[in-house]
């Protein structure tokens, strides 16, 4: 993980806008709310993922443990809150993720839908972990720096795993058409972005 390659390990079209980081190292309450919610909200629907689609034995099995392992960044991300003195604010609308799912399959078969699922999670993970990276780099402070390492690293195994459940599932091909056909998406959707420093997304 020593250098985490945006388009060769990622997939990822486009980077993050380089001024993200300084923007959103003077706007650390913010950025630490709104990661506590993306955390919290990473658990919660990998336990809707298990209640839809309890008969994938194997996915109930590989998203059991990250349930526990993303409550337990919320955990960790509030903890710093307090230790900071910083208040944990209320939860914002994430305009990054509405608008993926504006590109979830509509009508669709429920392999489509399941597939759409696995992908949306991952370029969330993948994105996140870029975001993770451009902090554990650029932030003035080391102890944060380090702190957002450790999320850094966490975040790439996650969106390898969705991708791996998805060709567990569905035949390959069909996974890595419908995956190209979302970074694409996402890369457009980055471009016409406002820059932002008070969201992880």
């Amino acid at each position: 993980m020593e250098n985490i390659d945006v388009k060769n390990i990622l997939g990822l079209k486009l980077p993050s806008d380089p001024r993200w980081a300084n923007l959103a190292q003077i706007q650390l309450e913010e950025i630490l709310t709104d990661h506590a919610y993306c955390e919290q909200k990473a658990a919660t629907t990998c336990i809707t993922l298990i209640q839809k689609n309890s008969e994938k034995e194997w996915l109930v099995e590989e998203l059991s443990p990250i349930v526990t392992e993303e409550w337990g960044h919320f955990r960790q991300v509030l903890a710093e809150l307090k230790k900071r003195g910083l208040t944990f604010g209320r939860q914002r609308k994430d305009v990054y993720v509405n608008a993926l799912l504006k590109f979830v399959v509509k009508g669709g078969s429920r392999d489509e839908h399941f597939l759409d699922q696995m992908l949306l999670m991952a370029l969330i993970e993948a994105r996140s972990c870029e975001r993770f990276k451009r902090l554990s780099e650029n932030l003035e402070d080391e102890y944060m720096r380090n702190f957002y390492r450790k999320f850094m690293e966490s975040e790439a195994g996650h969106y390898t795993l969705f991708i791996t459940l998805a060709e567990h599932y569905l035949p390959k091909k069909m996974v890595r058409t419908r995956w190209q056909q979302w970074l694409a998406y996402e890369k457009e959707l980055m471009n016409s972005s406002e820059v932002r420093g008070d969201r992880i997304h």
